[in-house]
């Protein structure tokens, strides 16, 4: 497993949510390069220097044809595909995140090799126990408060359960789930290392990039 960030894991982690930005699809599919890329650069010229991509619903050939997009606009930020270990490579980004019914973390390790990123979603205290032997880069932990992303059913588990799950795994960890500028200092005083967002930046009638940039003030 590599070192990605001298400085530390970055405080600030987006997710590109497909359903979040295009909620009742996009058909067009130059409109939806257009908005991808452009959210990604606009992200990337903010100051954001890791961003992941989920997309549950589109093929995988749609799905590459969006990463490859977002990797020429965004070139010097870190890349993470939420779950498709397999187009990691011909997209040219940087990692997986994967969750507990996606492939094995240890499979999506053994097929990127030992110089990507691999992090790993957790619910419970059992499953940060288990992820910290796991060969992940990053342990996320969630959801800390309610949120209308519908990531997951799992019960909430509060900043407490962050404290919890920082004294379960020396990995970077990172927390999300109904997280905001306003509670978001909370989470990292629990022992976040980071804070994962998806409606706080890329929500309806939202800038990503001055969201983003809120976020990121916060921390300095």
């Amino acid at each position: 497993m590599g070192s990605f960030f001298g400085s530390g894991f970055p405080r600030l982690y987006p997710i590109l949510d497909f359903d979040c930005v295009f909620p009742a699809g996009c058909a067009d599919v130059r409109v939806r390069r257009e908005r991808l890329c452009g959210l990604a650069g606009e992200l990337a010229a903010a100051g954001v220097q890791l961003l992941q991509y989920r997309n549950k619903v589109d093929a995988d050939e749609l799905v590459l044809e969006d990463a490859r997009a977002m990797r020429e606009a965004a070139p010097g930020m870190k890349l993470i595909l939420n779950d498709r270990v397999e187009l990691v490579g011909a997209a040219g980004w940087d990692g997986v995140h994967v969750g507990q019914d996606d492939v094995a973390a240890e499979l999506a390790r053994r097929m990127l090799g030992p110089d990507a990123m691999v992090g790993l979603s957790t619910h419970n205290d059992e499953q940060v126990r288990r992820a910290d032997g796991e060969p992940v880069d990053y342990v996320a932990v969630g959801p800390v408060y309610r949120t209308a992303s519908k990531l997951d059913t799992s019960p909430v588990i509060g900043v407490e359960g962050v404290a919890r799950a920082r004294a379960l795994t020396r990995k970077p960890l990172v927390a999300i789930g109904g997280i905001t500028r306003e509670n978001a200092g909370a989470v990292y005083r629990a022992g976040a290392d980071s804070v994962a967002v998806i409606s706080a930046v890329f929500g309806v009638g939202r800038s990503a990039a001055q969201s983003a940039k809120d976020i990121l003030e916060f921390f300095e």
